[in-house]
């Protein structure tokens, strides 16, 4: 086992962390989300680039809550890590293992779809936790998995883990003034509010009513080209998205490869006029 301090810049990064870094605690969902999203998109560069081995599991992000031991866990089967980029990556906060990552990979497409930073987002679950563990296994052979624990101090311990599947889980103790997050109905509103369109299937489950299907959307329309969309399609995806009984009366779909890469859809609602 081994004891430590977490590298930071200040006496003690979490208050900083829990009252002023985000303005909505519920951020932190979309920062470890990002994380496993970021981690599969890694292990996904490294298969291409032939630095790892392919698997027949499918990409996936799974959130458990458990209410009944107050924990809500967030698990990929992404990159994983070893102990030596547990202390790299997040025992040295603010250091951003993503940008590191696509300096290396910077010829790979899959850059682009690296969203998450291993750092700092990762502390964002401190803001509704008394305590935050990290269990892990490198993608690498021989790599011995990892257990890393916090509780919100400077001081964090590490020893072996016990995780046999390749991937990450992060697992949050709910603190006492956060009990909203561990209410199913909130943590599914804030997946579909903040990871929505994230290109690996997210499931959650909560002991009670597990879902089968997906909750977000991995190929939103604005994925596809013009020429494959219908106006149904389009009208369906803007009563999901927006709280308008209307329909618009016209929408851009814009997809530009040059000079820069820019896809997206832009509706134009009709102005209602009040008297």
């Amino acid at each position: 086992m081994e004891k430590g301090n977490i590298s930071v810049n200040t006496e003690n990064i979490f208050p900083v962390i829990k009252k002023w870094l985000y303005s909505d605690q519920d951020i932190f969902i979309r920062e470890l989300v990002s994380n496993c999203a970021d981690a599969i998109s890694k292990y996904k560069s490294l298969v291409q680039s032939g630095d790892a081995e392919a698997t027949d599991e499918k990409p996936k992000i799974r959130v458990i809550l458990n209410k009944t031991d107050r924990t809500l866990a967030f698990d990929d089967n992404g990159i994983g890590m070893t102990a030596e980029e547990v202390k790299k990556y997040i025992n040295q906060v603010a250091f951003s293992g993503a940008e590191e990552f696509l300096r290396k990979y910077e010829n790979s497409d899959e850059k682009n779809t690296i969203i998450g930073h291993f750092g700092l987002g990762f502390y964002s679950a401190f803001m509704v936790s008394e305590q935050v563990a990290i269990d892990t296994l490198s993608y690498q052979k021989g790599a011995t998995p990892v257990h890393w624990v916090c509780d919100g101090s400077t001081e964090y311990e590490m020893t072996d883990g016990v995780r046999d599947e390749v991937g990450t889980r992060v697992t949050l103790t709910i603190a006492e003034d956060a009990n909203e997050f561990l209410e199913a109905d909130n943590i599914r509103a804030t997946l579909d509010k903040y990871c929505g369109f994230l290109p690996y299937e997210i499931y959650f489950e909560d002991g009670e009513t597990d879902e089968p299907r997906p909750l977000n959307d991995t190929e939103p329309l604005w994925n596809k080209t013009p020429s494959e969309c219908t106006r149904d399609e389009y009208l369906s995806f803007y009563h999901k998205l927006f709280v308008d009984l209307s329909d618009p009366l016209f929408w851009i779909h814009l997809n530009v490869e040059y000079p820069f890469r820019l896809k997206g859809i832009l509706y134009f609602p009709k102005l209602k006029h009040q008297f």
